[in-house]
């Protein structure tokens, strides 16, 4: 059974969708009988009924959209992980993706052909940004946020955090790459791009960096070893309308 309402990548294209992680349970467990067994196995382990419901709906949308793109019933969909974790289509496709979640909300870039990767973060107060900056930022990096007037550092931190991150998420390293090791661009107004990547400013002009504006309350990042390519971003996913198009 191959999936319906099929999607295609245009050249070297990048699509971003989005899709709420909080609905009814049942919308949840709609999604479990394309799950493979260690998905399921996965989604059992959260403690927390909101989270693992979360996670089935996060895989889940990203089955029913690879399956679209791939012309396969999303449940046939094989994926392989790298030594850190990080996801992949099995070999014998040129799509790449990534995935990120925070908050209620889920984003998901694709592309082909390229290392990718895509975060965002819900943009909320924090007690101790001076604190988590001086311990995960460049110092010239905290220094730009804390310049800025308390009501611009919020959006700063977050927009900094989901660069870096997203740069991280593209390559694979997760926890292990320091997000001192590189430097973005912080202050508003500024395009999002690499400083440097940790052995001189040469070393970017083989990434691209963009800003995504998603929904108002959040920050969030996109990340790609390439020249700049199209991107195209799609209206929230209604998860139940989605579902019924496998």
């Amino acid at each position: 059974m191959r999936a319906r309402g099929i999607l295609e990548l245009s050249g070297r294209e990048v699509h971003i969708w989005t899709l709420p992680t909080t609905a009814a349970s049942a919308t949840a467990v709609m999604f479990e009988p394309i799950l493979a067994p260690d998905e399921l196995d996965r989604a059992r382990r959260f403690h927390f009924t909101h989270l693992r419901e979360s996670f089935l709906i996060a895989r889940g949308a990203l089955r029913c959209l690879l399956g679209r793109y791939l012309d396969l019933h999303p449940k046939s969909i094989r994926f392989s992980y790298s030594p850190k974790g990080k996801p992949a289509l099995e070999a014998g496709t040129h799509i790449q993706f990534n995935m990120t979640h925070s908050g209620s909300l889920a984003a998901i870039a694709i592309t082909a052909d390229c290392q990718i990767g895509i975060d965002v973060e819900q943009v909320r107060p924090l007690s101790d940004m001076q604190q988590i900056a001086d311990h995960f930022f460049c110092s010239e990096e905290t220094s730009e946020i804390m310049s800025l007037p308390p009501s611009e550092r919020e959006r700063a931190f977050f927009c900094c955090w989901t660069r870096k991150e997203a740069y991280i998420k593209a390559i694979g390293d997760g926890l292990s790459a320091p997000l001192d090791g590189f430097r973005v661009t912080v202050l508003p107004n500024t395009p999002a791009r690499f400083v440097h990547l940790g052995h001189g400013a040469a070393d970017t002009d083989a990434w691209t960096l963009h800003d995504l504006c998603l929904t108002p309350d959040y920050a969030a990042a996109l990340a790609y070893c390439d020249r700049q390519r199209p991107l195209s971003i799609f209206p929230i996913i209604d998860l139940v309308e989605f579902f019924s198009t496998m």
